[in-house]
């Protein structure tokens, strides 16, 4: 029986960015100019937000 509020590693773990999408996205905020796009503490879902965005500003860029 698990107690109401107590930490759940397993969860927390499932929602955090993979070591992969924050090695992806560390290059990437670098490679666009934007380094504050990287933080540690981000969740999967906002990680691959950040990602997909990035990766779309790039290829803008590179568009020109």
């Amino acid at each position: 029986m698990q107690i109401q509020g107590q930490f759940n590693a397993r969860v927390f773990l499932a929602e955090q960015m993979t070591r992969a999408q924050g090695l992806k996205l560390k290059r990437l905020s670098e490679e666009a100019y934007q380094p504050a796009q990287y933080a540690r503490d981000l969740s999967f879902t906002e990680a691959a937000r950040r990602i997909q965005v990035l990766e779309a500003e790039i290829e803008l860029a590179n568009s020109f």
